[in-house]
């Protein structure tokens, strides 16, 4: 008889329900690992909030756990049973034109059913167990707090948008959207030697950029950004744009500001996704502006994350909120869809 297990679950729009499942063993390269918590992300806010996807959804892929069981052809010596690890979650089938590039972020498979063995829709983060391939896990340092862990994925997705960026000692950075991605691609972009510029509407994001080292700060209410950043960069725009809001006409700002030989990433999804922006191809023929997205973590910019994160080279203590039990589901993803919170995690 199956061991059982317990799943945090969306069954509707603001609905969640904790059902018990069958708890997976690992096949013999795979890895068993208890879960300790996993953050909420925006994807599970908006699923939680509207109740659009496939139901029910058992999502979470901001995962830390801990080793409990390795399958029999498992040889790897970067871990051990006992050992805590982030988990990477979202799929890489290894096999597409992407992932044997080194993209793993592209793969076609990446929003595979993480969750059909439960009988369910998802990555499958928000659990007690979860089995993974071996090389989807990163030891974490024993002395870093546990819930630090669950930040390596959302860090190792921003790594991937700044190594896009090119940034250089000296550089113009301005970040567009002070929520928790663009606090680390501030903290990344200092790292890389940058005068940092953050443009963000609510006065208590800017002071907590402020507080974690950002140069300036400035509300697009009250200036005009554009105009503000070439009056900064005198006149020349800066040298590199993130973008880290969800709103296309911003993302026309974020082109706009972008001097010449910048470059300017579209870092964040676009809703409504269809609105189209106005893109003058004379301007990028004159600026030699390059214009990119960036989507997901690829494995190497998630080593990247999580060695940053056990060195200490980055902190993300002032982005943690709070953390529950998968008891307190619904209070847990109330308090994360408040514009006023960074990240949340869920307990198991």
């Amino acid at each position: 008889m199956s061991e059982k297990m317990k799943v945090l679950a969306v069954t509707g729009a603001k609905q969640l329900e904790v059902v018990e499942v069958n708890r997976p063993e690992p096949k013999e390269n795979e890895v068993l690992v208890k879960i300790d918590g996993c953050a909420i992300c925006t994807w599970e806010q908006r699923v939680y909030a509207s109740g659009k996807f496939k139901m029910p959804f058992l999502g979470g892929h901001e995962v830390v756990g801990t080793v409990v069981k390795m399958g029999s052809k498992v040889r790897t010596k970067e871990y051990a049973v006992g050992d805590r690890v982030a988990v990477s979650v979202i799929n890489s089938c290894g096999t597409c034109a992407y992932c044997r590039r080194g993209e793993e972020n592209l793969c076609v498979e990446s929003y595979a059913n993480l969750s059909e063995d439960v009988g369910m829709f998802g990555p499958g983060g928000f659990s007690e167990y979860k089995v993974m391939p071996a090389h989807k896990l990163w030891k974490l340092n024993p002395e870093l707090p546990w819930e630090y862990g669950t930040f390596a994925e959302p860090l190792a997705c921003v790594v991937n948008s700044v190594k896009k960026a090119h940034i250089a000692l000296g550089d113009d950075v301005v970040i567009i959207g002070g929520g928790i991605m663009g606090m680390f691609h501030m903290m990344l972009s200092k790292l890389r030697g940058a005068r940092v510029i953050m443009s963000e509407i609510d006065e208590t994001r800017r002071k907590l950029a402020e507080e974690l080292g950002c140069d300036i700060t400035f509300s697009p209410k009250e200036k005009d950004a554009v105009e503000y950043v070439k009056e900064l960069t005198n006149g020349r725009g800066a040298d590199v744009v993130f973008n880290t809001t969800v709103i296309p006409a911003v993302a026309a700002q974020a082109i706009a500001m972008t001097g010449k030989m910048g470059r300017c990433i579209m870092y964040s999804s676009v809703h409504p996704a269809d609105q189209a922006i106005d893109l003058y191809p004379d301007d990028l023929h004159n600026t030699e502006k390059v214009i990119t997205g960036t989507v997901s973590p690829s494995i190497q910019s998630y080593d990247v994350a999580v060695r940053l994160l056990n060195k200490g080279l980055i902190n993300p203590s002032k982005l943690l909120n709070s953390v529950y039990s998968y008891e307190q589901g619904v209070e847990a993803f109330e308090t994360a869809i408040r514009p006023d919170t960074y990240r949340v995690i869920v307990r198991f």
